[in-house]
């Protein structure tokens, strides 16, 4: 039987409910506003505006203060406009921003959705991490033992300060055998190495090499890299010229690698999504992307915005991959488990 809705008059019995009260009654409401199709526009232009950089993105050109490389860098946060979009969309009552806002929401889910979820599994034989320690670190000793404690089977030290060489190798010997050392970058192993030596990505000095982890499961080439320094200038834009030049030198020297199990760890300031790095991302493979809980970000340490440390592979199969506690360094360290199958 039909129920007509009703509310207490607190004189102990119901009354009609006022026709326009109620869910029903504002959606009328809304239905019936003439402005709720016209309000909003300019927000709905902002939303497809977003929405057009996020699809063609790799189109946007480098040649103005490599413009198109700072905005892939933080490629994720453009969630941040979306969601104020939205916010300004329900303030104004706007079907029209709210609609147009569905186009940029469902390509940001697209694109970053995948490393939203934690991707890891439980298997892996070999653990890895790598860490950029800061020149300018107040606590080297810490930040060795940190990492000496992470489990990692081989550890990555990148920004390496001359004068801290000898500390970090005597914090870490007690828990790697094996260790090289070549300019600013080294590397630690619980597992023989052997081959160590430089790799020249067109600095002057060095800042990148090569080595080879006689694991248990066979011979991995290791390359440990620490591309250069990029910058945002109000006068030049993301001064990022001589770090793209060392990339393609780095990606060069991975192509040429003779070995079929490969890891690059290191220091890449940039992200997966930079299209500078593609020389090196379009022939090695993101543990985070592939295996990772959340984004990863790594740096800076105190507000992590982008992930610019790198454990990439080749030949090798990526099980987890997850950042590890803050060091005194300005970055966070980062660790991977992976499969290495004979």
């Amino acid at each position: 039987m039909a129920q007509a809705y009703v509310t207490d008059t607190g004189n102990g019995g119901p009354e009609p409910e006022p026709a326009g009260s109620g869910l029903r009654g504002r959606l009328a409401a809304l239905r019936k506003d003439p402005g709720i199709w016209r309000r909003g526009i300019v927000t709905a232009v902002f939303a497809v505006l977003i929405a057009l950089v996020m699809v063609f993105h790799a189109t946007l050109p480098n040649d103005v203060g490599n413009l198109g490389s700072l905005i892939e860098t933080f490629l994720p946060w453009l969630a941040v406009p979306i969601a104020l979009l939205l916010v300004i969309g329900l303030a104004r009552k706007s079907a029209t921003a709210l609609i147009a806002l569905l186009l940029p929401s469902v390509i940001w889910v697209h694109l970053f959705g995948g490393l939203v979820t934690d991707k890891s599994g439980a298997g892996g034989n070999l653990m890895v991490a790598t860490h950029n320690v800061d020149a300018d670190n107040l606590d080297p000793r810490g930040t060795a033992a940190a990492m000496a404690k992470s489990g990692a089977d081989v550890l990555a030290l990148t920004e390496l300060k001359a004068g801290a060489v000898p500390l970090y190798e005597e914090a870490l010997a007690g828990t790697y055998k094996y260790h090289a050392v070549e300019g600013t970058v080294g590397v630690w192993s619980k597992y023989p190495l052997s081959s160590s030596k430089p790799v020249d990505i067109k600095l002057g000095w060095t800042r990148a090499m090569r080595t080879t982890v006689d694991t248990p499961y066979g011979q991995v080439a290791a390359y440990i890299a620490h591309l250069p320094s990029v910058r945002v200038k109000l006068n030049a834009g993301f001064t990022a010229n001589q770090r793209d030049n060392s990339a393609g030198a780095l990606g060069a020297a991975l192509a040429g690698e003779p070995l079929k199990k490969v890891l690059l760890l290191g220091d890449l300031n940039g992200t997966m999504n930079d299209r500078a790095l593609s020389e090196v991302t379009s022939q090695m493979r993101s543990t985070q992307g592939a295996a990772g809980d959340g984004f990863g970000f790594s740096w800076p340490a105190q507000f992590p915005m982008a992930r610019i440390d790198q454990i990439m592979v080749r030949g090798i199969t990526p099980e987890a991959s997850w950042t590890l506690g803050r060091t005194g360094s300005d970055h966070l360290p980062i660790a991977a488990r992976l499969t290495v199958r004979p």
